[in-house]
């Protein structure tokens, strides 16, 4: 069956949403978190047996981590470092492990098209811990740096997120790019499930390779949401 992952430790009601998951990328300082936060966000996904990795960004809280920065290589490689740094320490207080990095918000889009930006995520995480997976959109920049770079990726998809017919998501600032009615995110889910081709703004229609698909705990209705896709996944 295809897994179900959401980025959590953002001040979202995570908890009701913890048993409809696989996966949990969990923010780790740059957009938003602190200890506390990511000490109670690896709890709680431990306490349900729910994977969990890290979620960097840009260091830009003023923004939650949506306005692309502009960086050399290595200034994104130690943002992304530190930033994993802060997670393992909090997971090995508590007997837990890291099991993938998926980088966030303007960070995670930026890595998908930009070549360099990726192999300067891909090679930090490498550098830090090579067993780590690194989860990025699925066909990417972000994917293909981490192959090159002997990591497992993950690709990922998106069911409350519309794509534009390359593939990309649309821009959070252009309306209607949220599906936030439960059983349209339940259709795409499964389309992505299934290897189909889902529906892109506009009209049209693109094929997903998907390993992992995603939902956002600051989606309206994310609950129900969650409950919708988690149905339709298990159905198949």
């Amino acid at each position: 069956m295809m897994e179900l992952n959401a980025d959590i430790g953002e001040g979202c009601d995570d908890a009701s949403l913890m048993p409809y998951l696989a996966r949990v990328s969990i923010a780790c300082g740059g957009h938003v978190g602190d200890a506390a936060s990511m000490a109670t966000a690896l709890r709680l996904a431990a306490g349900q047996g729910v994977a969990v990795g890290a979620h960097p960004s840009y260091p830009d809280r003023d923004q939650f981590g949506r306005r692309a920065l502009t960086a050399s290589e290595a200034e994104i490689a130690a943002w992304v470092t530190q930033q994993i740094e802060a997670l393992a320490e909090q997971a090995a207080r508590l007997g837990l492990r890291l099991g993938h990095v998926k980088p966030h918000g303007a960070l995670y889009n930026v890595a998908a098209r930009d070549a360099g930006v990726a192999r300067a995520i891909a090679r930090a995480v490498a550098a830090l811990d090579p067993s780590l997976a690194l989860v990025g959109l699925a066909g990417s920049q972000l994917i293909a740096a981490g192959q090159a770079a002997g990591l497992a990726v993950l690709n990922e998809a998106f069911a409350d997120r519309r794509y534009q017919p390359n593939g990309r998501l649309v821009s959070r600032e252009t309306p209607d790019a949220l599906i936030v009615d439960p059983a349209a995110a339940a259709e795409q889910a499964r389309l992505l499930a299934q290897g189909g081709s889902v529906a892109t703004l506009g009209g049209g229609a693109v094929r997903i390779h998907a390993d992992t698909i995603c939902l956002h705990s600051d989606t309206p209705g994310a609950l129900n949401i969650a409950r919708a896709v988690h149905a339709a996944l298990n159905r198949g």
